[in-house]
């Protein structure tokens, strides 16, 4: 008996090692699931353009809107609040950060108009002044990154290599004021002065600062084969914009091909905000709402 008990206690004792083994070799034959997709999706405010301007709407009715139908966030553009080009107060800028809290909202992009292709200096460097500004009040609201543009060469008299250095050397300016303030300082390739997959890389490359990225708006890429470019860019965009068209060579308006951008992220592993802004005639909501349910299906 005593040999018996001996044996069944041995073999208890390596139950858990066996069956622990099972469990490992199991483990090991299968393959690692596939990543999750992290993206979230953002509305922005230029969707609204007309119903902020003339009162129908306020950055509140936006909000509304963009839980309504699911998304997890909404773009606050400075242009729309009636202090612009002067910063908001704090008692304005905080409202809406306990708005987005009580709608399970992020705040995670704002933006700013500016000029840094003209040879006038003064107004480059008052444009500075205001991006300094804003990105303050960036912070303040709890963005994680703020578009600035390039502006419109309207300068037949200077070569496109002088302009790029005052873009670098400005956007270095505004990526030192970004990283004080914690935020972003996120070029939009709005179809002004950069063209390509390869001048908006290359100005990326020269600024070669954390505290400046891309914010790529998938409709400003006026190309043979936009959606190349698209994804040209994705490795480098913290923030992507998708419109309900895409730009041909001669910057003709085209609709979009919603399923292949999205692809496109997915298959690139893009983590980031997608926010929908839509430019076309009609209901802005529904044409949102729309987009979001189509870009959505693919992932």
């Amino acid at each position: 008996m005593k040999k018996s008990r001996r044996t069944f206690l041995q073999n208890i004792a390596l139950t858990p090692f066996i069956l622990g083994a099972g469990n490992l070799m199991a483990c090991s034959n299968n393959k690692h699931p596939e990543k999750k997709s992290r993206m979230q999706y953002s509305v922005n405010a230029y969707s609204f353009n007309t119903e902020l301007r003339n009162g129908e709407m306020t950055f509140f009715d936006m909000m509304e809107f963009a839980a309504n139908i699911g998304l997890d966030a909404v773009d606050i553009t400075g242009y729309y609040f009636s202090s612009y080009p002067q910063t908001p107060n704090n008692k304005d800028l905080f409202a809406l950060k306990r708005k987005a809290l009580g709608l399970g909202l992020d705040i995670p992009w704002t933006g700013v108009r500016n000029n840094f292709v003209t040879p006038d200096t003064t107004a480059r460097n008052t444009d500075k002044a205001l991006i300094k500004d804003w990105l303050e009040v960036s912070s303040k609201l709890g963005a994680t990154i703020m578009r600035v543009f390039t502006g419109k060469n309207k300068s037949k008299n200077i070569s496109i290599d002088e302009i790029k250095e005052w873009l670098v050397e400005d956007y270095k300016t505004c990526a030192k004021y970004g990283e004080e303030h914690g935020v972003i300082v996120g070029l939009q390739n709005h179809d002004e002065f950069l063209f390509t997959g390869e001048d908006i890389i290359d100005i990326i490359k020269r600024v070669n600062s954390d505290w400046f990225g891309l914010v790529l708006d998938c409709g400003s890429l006026p190309s043979d084969d936009p959606y190349s470019e698209i994804e040209k860019l994705v490795p480098y965009a913290n923030y992507c914009f998708v419109k309900e068209h895409v730009k041909t060579k001669n910057s003709k308006k085209v609709p979009a091909d919603l399923t292949k951008i999205a692809t496109i992220l997915k298959k690139q592993n893009y983590q980031g905000y997608v926010a929908f802004e839509s430019l076309s005639e009609g209901d802005p909501k529904e044409i949102i709402a729309d987009m979001y349910t189509t870009f959505k299906a693919v992932l």
